[in-house]
């Protein structure tokens, strides 16, 4: 029986991955008619107030004391969604876009050595010039004339690392769903804030644009957190961190499929190389993954 669970949570935990990397997809086409940080912050409201609604008893008793520190790493989130929709927002290719923001699994345990004095397993080590060499191939392909919106991928991996690591270091006693709901809507929160203060806001936007935006934020993050919560209750933590490394991947794929779009042969190496980085980095739950 306990197979069957860990078995159909894998599964779930897959489709998780395909949400997320058809997300990139959703956002991009929705940025062809709504300014970037006004797209995310309501992604990102819509997104969290649906959580509120489906998960409103787990709200029930939850104290100041422990919505403050979950505010807070929501606050590190919107740092990290604001950057990675310039990012997306000017980038050219979506598929690399999605290898370098995925760094941050890398970065998690070097930032947490920064943070909190913690030592990073020897996999990080061994994964990091993979990374950076991958992460140069991705960058430098066409010459010096990189991307800036490398440089917005880049930055939104190293604000994930920090989110990832506050959560691991704040003893939240919260539900999963009241943790992402108060996240997600703290985080659209402050990016409409900065939206209101640099952007100005469309006087219109046609169903098509609407209907990309509502599939970003009912599919890619209400649906996709649901799903993801749910799964990773029937699977040990070790399982469900190898198989969200597929994220990346699947992005790659769709904007093949969608767009069109064509990386270079050291933009493909580079990619594999970050890939490589990725499961390296998690080395020690593959192999206690293989061994259960």
């Amino acid at each position: 029986m306990q197979q069957k669970f860990a078995f159909k949570a894998e599964l779930l935990l897959v489709l998780v991955t395909i949400l997320a990397g058809a997300g990139w997809i959703f956002s991009k086409e929705a940025l062809m008619g709504m300014t970037p940080l006004f797209f995310i912050s309501m992604r990102f409201l819509v997104g969290g107030v649906v959580l509120l609604l489906i998960g409103h008893r787990y709200f029930r008793g939850v104290t100041w004391q422990e919505i403050k520190p979950v505010m807070l790493i929501g606050a590190v989130m919107g740092l990290a969604m604001l950057c990675w929709v310039m990012g997306l927002y000017q980038s050219s290719n979506v598929g690399v876009g999605a290898f370098i923001t995925c760094m941050g699994v890398v970065f998690v345990p070097i930032i947490g050595r920064f943070m909190f004095g913690d030592r990073p397993a020897t996999s990080i080590w061994v994964a990091l010039p993979f990374a950076i060499i991958g992460l140069g191939f991705l960058a430098l392909s066409n010459g010096l004339n990189f991307e800036i919106s490398h440089l917005y991928f880049l930055g939104t991996a190293i604000a994930v690392a920090f989110q990832l690591n506050l959560l691991s270091r704040f003893l939240l006693r919260v539900h999963a769903l009241v943790l992402t709901s108060v996240q997600l809507t703290t985080a659209g929160i402050l990016l409409l804030i900065v939206s209101l203060l640099t952007e100005s806001l469309p006087t219109s936007i046609s169903p098509n644009i609407f209907a990309w935006f509502l599939a970003s934020a009912l599919l890619a993050t209400s649906l996709r957190y649901l799903l993801q919560m749910y799964a990773m209750s029937l699977t040990p933590i070790s399982h469900a961190a190898v198989i969200m490394n597929l994220e990346p991947v699947w992005a790659a794929i769709f904007a093949v499929l969608w767009f069109g779009e064509v990386m270079s042969l050291g933009q493909v190496f580079g990619c594999c190389l970050i890939f490589m980085a990725m499961l390296i980095s998690r080395w020690p739950q593959i192999r206690k993954m293989f061994k259960h």
